[in-house]
């Protein structure tokens, strides 16, 4: 099998002198204890509302536009790098023994894969750095915002904690649209930039995104279920189901929380976001018609049209 990503990116990580990628294990490295993980979400929720008070008595936003442009940049190149190196192992996979083998197989949850999987895991903490962003530039701060991205970390930490091997799913499928938006919010950053006609549809790909991840989610903690807990004193039948599905079931049910919360809020922030630009635009519309309606009244030109609350 020809994995030319591993070989580079094994090639050069040995050339900093650290140990071959292929001695890696999860147990024992930075960052691989729940101590860490919950430091360090506390400690990024404290940096943002502590944050949030110092820009309040700052006069001026900061605005970091190169700054900006290379982390957007570079989170969209190591995005398709990361994802690129998944698909070399995922693809002869899928191809050779098939879907359910890759999603629920503990054999699928393979060594190499297991550092492609910490690879994304300190990719949330770096990605953290957007939020820092935000509040610098003294931007209003979503919830949701805050929340996936401290919920991404801890949920990424807990299925590797978990060893599920259906995390590839959700991975891919998030590095795929991390390509595309990281790419889109580097342009923004240019100077003179203009509106790309896409962005709506950035948001549209995340819900996709998530529906895809929640039916992958879903069958697998299903199959769980269904092996480990059935049949039993109150439900005497067996579940039909395709096999066993590896991985613990903590992890399950968690990435079947908060998978199903970040579809609920994404779709509520489309739903917020386009309808109020649409209401916006109406009223900017209705304005117009009206200032050019009394114009015509007056016989004079229309004048400039009122500004939509």
């Amino acid at each position: 099998m020809t994995t030319p990503v591993w070989d580079f990116s094994n090639a050069l990580w040995k050339t900093f002198g650290f140990d071959d990628l292929s001695k890696f294990t999860f147990d024992g490295a930075v960052l691989s204890t729940r101590q860490e993980a919950a430091t360090y979400f506390v400690l990024y929720l404290s940096i943002v509302l502590g944050g949030q008070h110092l820009m309040k008595q700052v006069a001026k936003p900061f605005r970091f536009q190169t700054i900006f442009f290379w982390h957007n940049a570079l989170l969209s190149f190591c995005s398709a790098w990361l994802l690129a190196g998944y698909l070399e192992i995922l693809v002869p996979m899928l191809w050779n023994k098939g879907l359910f083998h890759a999603m629920c197989s503990a054999d699928a949850y393979t060594q190499r894969l297991e550092v492609l999987y910490y690879i994304n895991y300190l990719f949330k903490y770096y990605e953290l750095i957007d939020t820092l962003f935000l509040v610098l530039k003294k931007k209003p701060l979503e919830f949701l915002h805050v929340y996936h991205h401290g919920a991404t970390m801890l949920l990424c930490f807990i299925e590797q904690e978990g060893r599920t091997p259906v995390s590839w799913v959700v991975i891919t499928l998030n590095l795929f649209v991390h390509v595309i938006m990281y790419y889109y919010y580097a342009m923004m950053a240019l100077p003179n930039a203009k509106p790309i006609w896409w962005k709506k549809h950035l948001t549209t790909m995340q819900i996709t995104q998530f529906i895809v991840d929640l039916c992958a989610v879903y069958f697998a903690t299903g199959t769980i279920y269904a092996n480990r807990y059935f049949p039993n004193s109150y439900f005497p039948f067996k579940i039909p189901t395709m096999g066993e599905c590896a991985g613990s079931l903590e992890a399950a049910n968690t990435g079947c929380f908060v998978l199903s919360s970040y579809l609920v809020l994404f779709i509520q922030f489309f739903i917020k976001t386009y309808s109020d630009k649409k209401r916006a635009q109406k009223e900017k519309a209705a304005n117009k018609l009206a200032m050019e309606k009394i114009a015509a009244l007056n016989g004079a030109p229309a004048a400039v049209p009122v500004a939509a609350h």
